[in-house]
């Protein structure tokens, strides 16, 4: 029986690494020190939320759909996991594009009221 791997220590909370390896085929044996791909930080809601997002190329809206959460919700979800990969998230600050946020409610992409919430700047 195969466990999902765990990334980290369950006494201190630090980072585990990868320091065995072995073929199930032949049981060849690797000893080192492996270091954890990024995504392997990630817990399960987080590599279900890629999952979702992946499945959904990307769409803000199918996500909407497929996880039942608002426009703001997934971005605050988006924001949390790239974060959680070491890359900054600070948002610019910048002048809202209301020729932008028209197009996207216009596709379907955001509703009308999370297009007033983002106009109001209340978008999280």
């Amino acid at each position: 029986m195969a466990y999902p791997l765990i990334s980290e220590c369950p006494v201190c909370s630090k980072q585990l690494k990868i320091t065995k390896l072995q073929c199930t085929h032949c049981h060849t044996t690797i000893e080192n020190e492996f270091e954890l791909s990024k995504f392997a930080r990630l817990n399960k809601e987080q590599l279900s939320f890629i999952e979702t997002f992946l499945k959904c190329r990307g769409n803000i809206k199918e996500v909407e759909k497929e996880l039942g959460i608002s426009y703001p919700t997934v971005r605050g979800k988006l924001d949390d996991i790239i974060s959680s990969l070491g890359f900054p998230t600070t948002k610019k600050v910048e002048k809202i594009d209301r020729k932008k946020v028209i197009l996207l409610l216009e596709k379907g992409e955001i509703t009308a009221e999370e297009a007033i919430k983002i106009l109001n700047g209340e978008e999280s």
